[in-house]
């Protein structure tokens, strides 16, 4: 039963830690991509709107870092690292709905070059993370 993937709680990438927010964060060297989880993206359903970061700006671990409007919500997402933003991923201006498609993929929201690539560590591996959102799901 354990490898069997929950529908309601699907399997979250291996390759990036998770935070208690519900963001995620792939590090590729000294860059992180960041966005927001599978768990995150269906509680908010339809996303319609994302309000960017800006490149070139500098945040502290847990900062305001935009926030995601779907039909139902506005909900605020948070940095899981210290740094600045590199990039962001335009294409969610014109396709928001690829943050419920592709959260991992090409949901993503924004690139961070890392200020302090330690804070990672204190972050959620996938195994972690899926506990973690097990307990909400179970109440």
């Amino acid at each position: 039963m354990r490898n069997q993937e929950n529908p309601k709680n699907p399997k979250n990438p291996d390759d990036r830690k998770y935070t208690p927010q519900h963001q995620w964060i792939k590090q590729a060297g000294a860059i992180g991509t960041i966005g927001i989880t599978a768990f995150a993206q269906k509680q908010l359903t339809e996303v319609v709107f994302v309000e960017l970061p800006e490149v070139g700006r500098s945040y502290a671990q847990g900062d305001l870092l935009c926030s995601v409007e779907s039909v139902k919500a506005v909900s605020e997402v948070f940095c899981p690292v210290s740094g600045t933003i590199v990039s962001v991923n335009q294409e969610l201006e014109e396709h928001p709905e690829h943050i419920n498609q592709s959260p991992y993929d090409k949901g993503w929201i924004a690139q961070i070059k890392l200020k302090s690539p330690e804070e990672l560590e204190d972050l959620m591996t996938a195994e972690e993370y899926q506990a973690f959102t097990q307990e909400r799901e179970d109440g």
